[in-house]
């Protein structure tokens, strides 16, 4: 199969022409050497530049990051070297290197040592230990020195490519070079180290508009690279791709092979001229700089080529190595989130670069897919079994497989490796998936065919990434860019169709899946596997999730990409990797699973056996799928979370149960919860149970009036005063007839005013010490306000009524309390007799009711007022606006 180079652009800023460009080893940074003179970082994760460095007027030919130092070290054509502090923006250093332009600069990967090349042909060797001491200068070249670079392989030695049109290979220490490479008819603008691997290659471009690849321990060239209309400036071996890239001034990249070097692809993104490219180990991503600006583009899957089987044994490969871990070895058991120490076993090398590796169900094989070719190999010793070319391979449920060859052509292979069918399709088939059918994707549609009769079983119109299909074979989720759907599949309604004998049109089997999916979710996947009716997945935003009837519940948050390799039971453990094959796993109990699956397919029998093996912690999890279920009733025995066991129970009315889990929580609006239930429900003793503990006084206070509870209205009056809920005790105390204890509860709230006004309405004959309390406090502020306040003692004239009050206040306090709740009636037939004729005891002569005042007895005559407040008995109308305001302000 072709390699899978998809390509995105990651970033463009325009800018001068870019002389060198540069990515630091860590962070998302990009260093740009520019033509007039300056130097820029970028962030190429938000596209935003984050230092600018003016270095000069002229032009900056090379400059790179020295991450250990927090530098970047700059060469420009006033032939001087700069250092800059990235972080702060201070020039370290700056030095006079060389006596012409210097072109290059190379950074030494462990030592203190800086390489530079210039036009003036000298190489020199700095040491920034040293006070950037030159310790060592070559010579050898004829012509201008356009670039140095360290092998990565052998950090002690280096090449050199000059305008000489030689290539030099150079030891620190020694002046002499190794070794010369010939070959190119113009000057040589640029050398590359091969990075992986066992081969010893060395790439070359120069002005001849030639790539050559040369083996430097044979010495001699071994592949030329043809295809640009320019001058070769850039060239490299990608760290991670089996892929050469060559920039040229004729606009373009071109991506190449580096094992069969078939050009794969060009690009052109239409700046002008390509000076120079930059990648970073462990990184797809490559920077190229232009005439015009920079692009930062992204290449390949990120996804790395591994696979783990049933039992735990995990194959992956590293470029062409291949290697092999085992679960089963591992000894501690690891933690949520942190990688496995595991043991490795070298497999061997791959013919073919491995773009995927997968086993078949049975984990005997593993099948290696790249470079438009699959391997099939044992898993035990990897030895080959059969290969093929092919664009895409997918595995079968037992053990067959089939090949995509064309988008016209769909291959079926038997478990012995020999072609049993070809499958009939008559549109461009775009992709193919594994399952318990075999998945063809179209053009806008998803296509299932039966993998023994190669018949067409159902379709659906829809953009499909990625199919996953249970173990069982029931349920299959599909994935689209932004979202997935859970299907039912009704295998049993297929068979019959296909024994049947009758033949399957275009459109499948009626009923082959149900109308409507299980589910929709909106949610882009990454990674995925079914355990048991449970759907596991890795989403873009680094979530862990499951889908289990209709719930998703998140598992963790991942602090970076991880992929999904399998789950062991055996384990209990669900296991990922990273890009690097850093293998971490998180817990996932397989009873949880097997109780929800149990659920899921209505076998609750099977799922309360399964009960018992769950543990504690995982209870409340399982309780809270029952519930979305609608098993309200299993998930209240279940669950041992006391919050959730109340409002579960308060849910289904079962407030006994509700009642021992308020109790056991003891919090307010729990017992408010309960309370208000209670009195739906007409459980008053239980209400007010509940209104008690959460001290609901208002609530206590109509449920007592309502029941009649003279006792409880006491106990409530009381509870109430002592919380400084003044309000409800006044309206119990009232409400019990409890004039006295009224008067009392204001003048102890400092309600002094409001007691005497109550006392002359409701007890008269408390008025003369509220009025003396009163006048009191009156006093401290205003004396003569307070001999304002008239005592009926002194003037009877003024409180005509007071006889009759006192007599009625006698005869309500003789009647005693209100009786309970069953007296209303009776109570009520009393009230409906005039308050006069109950005090005269049933009408009489009426000596109980109130006289009849004069007008003028309610007058106060001049000298009567002047005793009060002094004078010739004449008021002064401001005097009296001034004591009625002190009044007011006492």
């Amino acid at each position: 199969m072709p390699l899978r180079l998809d390509i995105k652009r990651q970033l463009l800023c325009r800018s001068d022409r870019v002389k060198c460009v540069d990515l630091h080893p860590v962070e998302p940074w990009m260093l740009t050497a520019l033509y007039n003179g300056h130097v820029q970082m970028w962030n190429y994760e938000t596209s935003t530049m984050i230092r600018s460095f003016e270095v000069h007027d002229l032009p900056v030919r090379c400059a790179k990051f020295i991450q250990r130092k927090n530098w970047i070290v700059c060469g420009s054509d006033d032939n001087h070297i700069r250092v800059f502090n990235y972080n702060t923006q201070e020039k370290v250093h700056t030095f006079e290197a060389h006596g012409d332009y210097i072109r290059s600069i190379a950074v030494h990967p462990s030592q203190p040592f800086v390489l530079s090349c210039s036009d003036d042909m000298q190489i020199k060797l700095w040491n920034w230990d040293q006070g950037w001491e030159c310790t060592q200068i070559l010579e050898g070249h004829t012509h201008y020195v356009m670039c140095v670079v360290f092998n990565p392989k052998d950090t002690n030695t280096f090449a050199s490519a000059s305008l000489d049109q030689t290539i030099k290979v150079w030891q620190i220490g020694s002046a002499q070079p190794n070794f010369t490479l010939t070959g190119h008819t113009k000057g040589v603008n640029i050398v590359d180290y091969f990075h992986g691997g066992e081969k010893p290659y060395i790439i070359s471009g120069a002005d001849d508009r030639l790539v050559k690849i040369w083996d430097y321990q044979n010495k001699s060239c071994v592949q030329t690279l043809e295809g640009h209309t320019q001058n070769v400036c850039s060239v490299c071996f990608h760290p991670e791709l089996p892929i050469i890239l060559t920039g040229s001034e004729d606009g373009t990249v071109r991506v190449w092979n580096s094992n069969t070097y078939r050009q794969e692809n060009t690009l052109n993104y239409g700046l002008e001229r390509v000076w120079s490219m930059a990648y970073r180990k462990g990184s797809n991503n490559i920077a190229i700089g232009y005439d015009e600006g920079t692009i930062m583009i992204k290449m390949g899957r990120e996804e790395p080529a591994v696979s783990m089987d049933s039992s735990g044994k995990i194959i992956w490969s590293k470029h062409n190595e291949v290697q092999q871990s085992n679960l089963s070895k591992v000894t501690e058991l690891p933690k949520d989130g942190e990688p496995i120490a595991l043991p490795t076993k070298d497999m061997g090398s791959c013919e073919i670069y491995p773009q995927t590796l997968h086993h078949n169900p049975n984990g005997r094989f593993v099948v290696v897919c790249g470079d438009g070719e699959f391997i099939i190999h044992t898993a035990l010793n990897f030895r080959n079994k059969s290969f093929g070319q092919a664009h895409e391979f997918v595995w079968g449920p037992a053990s067959e497989y089939a090949i995509r060859e064309s988008s016209k052509k769909i291959r079926i292979f038997s478990k012995d490796f020999k072609e049993r069918a070809t499958v009939p399709i008559d549109y461009s088939a775009e992709g193919i998936f594994s399952g318990a059918l075999l998945g063809v994707r179209g053009s806008g549609s998803l296509n299932f065919y039966d993998w023994e009769s190669t018949q067409p079983v159902f379709w659906i119109e829809m953009d499909a990434l990625n199919v996953y299909w249970s173990d069982a074979g029931d349920h299959v989720a599909i994935a689209t860019e932004d979202r997935y759907f859970i299907l039912k599949y009704n295998a049993d309604v297929v068979a019959a169709a296909l024994a049947s004998g009758e033949p399957i049109g275009d459109e499948g089997v009626d009923g082959a899946i149900d109308e409507e999916p299980l589910g929709e979710i909106e949610d882009d996947i990454k990674t995925a596997l079914w355990v048991g009716d449970c759907f596991i997945y890795t989403t873009t935003s680094n979530r862990l999730n499951y889908y289990v009837g209709g719930e998703i519940v998140t598992i963790a948050h991942l602090d970076r990409p991880l992929y999904l390799l399998g789950y062991l039971g055996s384990t209990g453990r669900l296991y990922l990797c990273d890009k690097d094959i850093n293998i971490i796993s998180y817990q996932l109990q397989q009873s949880v699973l097997e109780y929800q699956t149990a659920v899921m397919r209505g076998d609750l029998e099977a799922a309360d056996a399964v009960l018992p093996t769950i543990p504690a912690e995982m209870r409340s999890r399982v309780a809270h799928f029952l519930e979305k279920q609608g098993f309200r009733e299993q998930a209240l025995v279940v669950s041992i979370d006391v919050e959730h066991r109340f409002e579960l129970s308060l849910s289904m009315q079962r407030l006994d149960i509700a009642l021992e889990c308020a109790e056991k929580i003891d919090a307010v609006e729990k017992w408010k919860q309960l309370g208000e239930t209670a009195m739906k429900l007409c459980k008053f003793d239980l209400a007010e149970t509940c209104l008690e503990h959460a001290k609901d006084h208002s609530g206590l206070l109509l449920l007592c009036t309502a029941a009649g509870k003279d006792e409880k209205l006491a106990t409530l009056a009381k509870a109430a005063a002592d919380d400084e809920k003044t309000n409800i005790a006044f309206i119990a105390l009232l409400l019990r007839g409890k004039v006295n204890e009224c008067i009392d509860l204001l003048v102890e709230t400092n309600r002094i005013p409001e007691a005497a006004l109550f006392a002359r309405s409701y007890c008269p004959s408390r008025i003369g010490d509220v009025l003396a309390a009163w006048k009191e406090e009156a006093g401290k502020i205003n004396e003569k306000a307070a001999r304002v306040l008239a005592d009926p003692a002194e003037y009877a004239n003024l409180f005509p009524e007071l006889p009759f009050t006192t007599a009625a206040e006698q005869h309500i306090a003789a009647s005693g309390p209100l009786g309970s709740a069953s007296t209303y009636r009776a109570v009520v037939a009393e009230r409906e007799i005039p308050l006069a004729q109950r005090v005269s005891g049933g009408g009489g002569d009426g000596g109980g009711q109130p006289a009849e005042v004069a007008d003028d007895d309610l007058e106060l005559d001049d000298d009567e007022l002047a005793d009060d407040v002094g004078g010739d008995g004449e008021v002064d109308e401001a005097e009296l606006d001034e004591l009625l305001d002190a009044d007011d302000a006492a």
